[in-house]
């Protein structure tokens, strides 16, 4: 079985979403479906299809949370701290073009979250920095073509 890389912050998240699907969200569909019949027909019972897909999709993410949890390999971010990136590090960069400085957190996929800066060590940026150090240009493959980043920071926190 594959294990799949995790910060410490990253499977706490993941261990309180599954908390909170299976304490809260799936009692409360529960009780949804069971109003739902109660109202007779369900042939034409816009609600109770509502409440049984819901339940669907909420079934369907606590089977993938337990599975992911179960496999998680929790990486102390700390003890692994070194001059190259490495999973866990968080990365300042300049864009060599633009000259925007952008930060990211190179985290596994399931933690991942581009608007808190948190990047995969799986997407394109993640994976041409893995392995850099302060003051390495990188290039990186994108959608919008190819960017060339300047490494100005890493640290490990």
């Amino acid at each position: 079985m594959e294990k799949i890389p995790m910060t410490e912050l990253g499977y706490r998240r993941l261990e309180k979403e599954l908390k909170q699907l299976k304490s809260v969200e799936r009692p409360a569909i529960i009780e949804a479906i069971s109003e739902a019949r109660a109202h007779g027909d369900l042939s034409e019972n816009a609600e109770y299809h509502a409440a049984k897909e819901k339940q669907s999709f909420i079934e369907g993410r606590i089977k993938e949370l337990e599975s992911v949890v179960s496999r998680a390999e929790v990486i102390d971010v700390q003890e692994h701290a070194a001059e190259h990136i490495k999973f866990g590090a968080t990365v300042t960069v300049v864009d060599e073009e633009t000259e925007e400085e952008l930060t990211y957190q190179i985290v596994g996929d399931y933690e991942a979250d581009i608007t808190q800066g948190r990047i995969s060590n799986a997407a394109p940026i993640g994976r041409a920095l893995i392995g850099k150090k302060k003051g390495t240009s990188v290039e990186v493959t994108t959608p919008k073509g190819l960017r060339y980043y300047e490494v100005v920071h890493v640290e490990y926190k």
